[in-house]
């Protein structure tokens, strides 16, 4: 991918000579325009009621169902997501669809007694007007989708920024919400960080997912526009072993989670915590494992690790490991796209960047703790807070993790990643800004809550 005031160009990660989509980016004017005329359009999209906006976004879920297989083959093509896991992806897409589909008939208010007197008192939520999406490349197809369908079912309407990477996925999907939306009510505003910085400076509610340095500067803006913003920004995830987990089995969710889409997820496993006698059979088990990941074609449905998404990611990822002991990997397979081999390293000094900074590909460090308490300090040691996997047959171990792991999500017995849209998804500490996405925490995120006193004719208040 390549960008300038002018001109955006995404391209093939497994093959770099083929251009997915070349365009002219629009500009800061364009994107004020955008806001603009998705304000006119929001008053009757809302007014349309709520048979309309389930109608419309059942039509979005039933339009993703049916070409599913061209668009997971474009996510494959446009991102170099492994083609299983762009299937997946777009099953997902839909089901979210589905999900928010039933959003519009939710209650959304309380009627409530007056402190004296006759009247009603009732609270209610409304729609913002026009929420702002800025969106990454890795799930094209999901995140967008996460973001935009709540909004629209409780009435905003909604103008999406995607990264640029993913500009032919991000309008494939537009095309298809566009034909079961009136005019306007979704708008597509490609781009780079132009078109981001106005978006976010004209929308009404803004929710962005990316790096944490660009969140935390969307995070000001609008706090300084005194409008809700929420912001995901990554994390630097740890697995927990202890010894009387199923090594093998927590082995094999380990090396899954760090190495599948060649660990380009926020909620990927960059630090594995092995707790006392489980060092050495997790050593093992996971070198083995991480010898034994597919990595090659994306549009292969075997392979489990594909390219990184541009030759600098690539280049940031080799660079990680430079000068570390190596378990597995640490080499660059001479292939024409820009792949990494999954790679586990051991004895990291202090300090390094694998411990502190989301390196953002299939790269992760095994650290050896004394006890749960010291690997939860461990764990809990970096700036970001987004989720940890406990491996353990203890219950007692799992709860004495919930209790104290300060991350916004905790997955026992399973891989960090995985995510579960009808709940709260997101982190705290540098992960998280704002409240947390998914589920009906977003339909709360992108509506504001009002008061509302009747009184009759001639009463006192």
């Amino acid at each position: 991918m390549t960008t300038d005031t002018t001109t955006l160009v995404s391209r093939n990660p497994a093959d770099p000579d083929d251009i997915v989509v070349s365009l002219r980016t629009p500009g800061a004017f364009a994107a004020a325009d955008a806001v603009e005329r998705a304000r006119t359009a929001q008053p009757g999209w809302l007014r349309g009621g709520a048979a309309a906006r389930a109608a419309a976004l059942g039509a979005v879920a039933t339009a993703l169902e049916a070409e599913a297989e061209e668009l997971a083959a474009l996510a494959v093509r446009e991102v170099g997501k492994p083609l299983t896991e762009a299937r997946a992806e777009i099953a997902r897409a839909a089901a979210i669809w589905h999900y928010y589909a039933q959003a519009p008939y939710e209650p959304t208010g309380a009627v409530h007694e007056t402190a004296a007197g006759a009247g009603l008192l009732l609270s209610r939520r409304r729609p913002y007007g026009v929420a702002g999406l800025v969106t990454p490349w890795n799930f094209p197809f999901a995140i967008p989708s996460w973001k935009a369908a709540p909004a629209l079912a409780v009435g905003n309407a909604v103008v999406l920024k995607p990264a640029p990477e993913a500009t032919a996925c991000a309008q494939r999907l537009a095309e298809i919400i566009g034909r079961a939306l009136p005019e306007r009510v979704f708008t597509l505003l490609p781009g780079g960080a132009t078109e981001g910085d106005a978006l976010v400076s004209a929308a009404d509610v803004v929710s962005f997912t990316g790096s944490t340095p660009v969140g935390r500067a969307v995070a000001r803006a609008a706090t300084a526009r005194g409008i809700p913003a929420q912001a995901e920004m990554g994390g630097l995830n740890a697995a927990i072993v202890l010894p009387d987990a199923d090594i093998g089995r927590a082995a094999a969710h380990i090396a899954a989670a760090v190495a599948g889409f060649a660990g380009q997820k926020c909620t990927a496993t960059s630090r594995i915590v092995a707790v006392g006698a489980a060092l050495e059979p997790l050593r093992e088990a996971l070198a083995e494992a991480f010898r034994a990941i597919r990595v090659g074609n994306p549009a292969d449905p075997a392979t489990v690790c594909g390219p990184l998404v541009h030759e600098s990611a690539r280049d940031r990822v080799a660079d990680a490991w430079q000068g570390l002991s190596a378990l597995a990997g640490a080499t660059v397979p001479d292939a024409p796209g820009w792949y990494a081999a999954p790679t586990l390293v051991e004895k990291v000094p202090p300090g390094h960047r694998l411990l502190n900074e989301e390196v953002f590909g299939p790269v992760a460090a095994l650290l050896p703790a004394d006890d749960l308490a010291h690997a939860v300090r461990i764990t809990n040691s970096v700036p970001y807070g987004l989720v940890t996997s406990v491996h353990t047959g203890s219950l007692d171990a799992a709860l004495y993790g919930l209790d104290l792991l300060d991350t916004g999500m905790i997955r026992v017995n399973a891989p960090s990643t995985g995510v579960d849209f009808h709940l709260p998804f997101g982190g705290s500490k540098q992960s998280g800004h704002g409240p947390k996405e998914q589920g009906r925490a977003a339909l709360e995120f992108y509506t504001s809550s009002r008061t509302y006193t009747l009184a009759p004719e001639g009463a006192t208040t």
